[in-house]
């Protein structure tokens, strides 16, 4: 009879649990991702960020990830129709629109930036400066961040740039697009979850891609050669936006709540996500023996050459936009280097 009670008590405390469980949250954030379930941002970057949410609202929001609810290109889209609540977006799918958020893909060649040192300081200078451009316009900005260092990643070796004169290269955005018009290069504008077929299908010779596209988009099957730069060819510019309907919809002791896990910590876990999934995409072509080698010093020199002009271009789009672009870029600079020195 004892145990027959306790196991009802139990088995009572177990049902008001969950029940208080399935209460407890008042708004479910429902996130629209379009990258496969293993990439980084769905297996790190959401699930962290959830927990975070969840802890700093005692439990009143969570998130809920959901796929395929649009392509690429369209996730700002879907993110200012109310379609979902929350995505991750890269700039260079919206030419024109967005001109400041350029400035972190400007090539460095500085091999010891990493991403999460990056993202820290774009998102540093983004809420000092960028964000007066208003380019992010009915949507409300949690996070910007960008992926690490862009390779050259090809169905055949490339010793040169020569290699690549007249091939059909994958391009996002217009600081690629003005690197590979420069290589001679034939530019295809493809978003990432079609840079694998069109691999296989010989739709195009190669990608100017990240290391970790290397695993999460499967692209060393189809592209088994890769050439790296010190610091990339270039670099990604991201943001995580929210609808602005939804974040003003939530009382005032929860939105503070959800911003405060937003924002710079938002920011470089996004960082650090694009560091740790560049290293897997390396280990993982390694391990399976495609190559992955640096560019020779010739290499170098000439993709250094082709990058002359990209940040006076950036310093003149920008001039209409934010006063004085180039006290943001000196602090974008002045970040980096503060950060990394922490």
């Amino acid at each position: 009879m004892w145990k027959r009670e306790a196991i009802s008590w139990s088995l009572a405390a177990a049902v008001l649990s969950f029940s208080f469980t399935l209460q407890a949250a008042e708004t479910t954030l429902r996130i629209s991702s379009w990258a496969s379930p293993n990439h980084g941002i769905n297996a790190m970057v959401w699930p962290t960020w959830g927990k975070w949410v969840e802890e700093a609202t005692d439990g009143r929001v969570d998130v809920k990830v959901e796929y395929n609810m649009g392509p690429p290109p369209a996730q700002a889209d879907l993110v200012l129709d109310g379609v979902a609540d929350v995505t991750w977006f890269f700039h260079g799918f919206k030419p024109g629109r967005f001109e400041l958020t350029k400035l972190p893909e400007i090539p460095t060649f500085d091999n010891t930036l990493s991403s999460e040192e990056a993202s820290v300081a774009y998102w540093r200078t983004f809420d000092n400066y960028l964000k007066k451009g208003k380019e992010h316009r009915g949507l409300a900005v949690l996070a910007v961040g960008v992926h690490g260092p862009g390779a050259i990643i090809t169905r055949e070796p490339v010793n040169s740039f020569a290699d690549l004169k007249g091939k059909k290269m994958r391009v996002a955005g217009d600081v690629m697009t003005t690197l590979a018009e420069r290589m001679g290069v034939v530019p295809v504008a493809l978003p990432p979850n079609k840079v694998y077929e069109a691999l296989s299908q010989g739709v195009v010779d190669g990608a100017f891609f990240t290391l970790e596209t290397l695993k999460s988009f499967r692209l060393n099957e189809v592209a088994p050669y890769t050439v790296t730069f010190p610091g990339g060819l270039y670099r990604g510019s991201f943001s995580i936006l929210m609808n602005r309907d939804t974040l003003d919809s939530l009382s005032d002791e929860d939105r503070e709540a959800v911003l405060s896990v937003s924002g710079e910590k938002l920011s470089q876990l996004f960082g650090q996500m694009m560091d740790k999934a560049d290293a897997a995409g390396v280990a993982d072509s390694l391990a399976k023996g495609t190559p992955v080698v640096e560019a020779d010093a010739q290499m170098v020199a000439s993709a250094q050459a082709m990058a002359e002009g990209i940040e006076a271009q950036w310093l003149k789009q920008a001039e209409g936009r934010i006063k004085s672009p180039e006290t943001a870029l000196d602090y974008y600079r002045e970040q980096v280097s503060v950060f990394s020195g922490q």
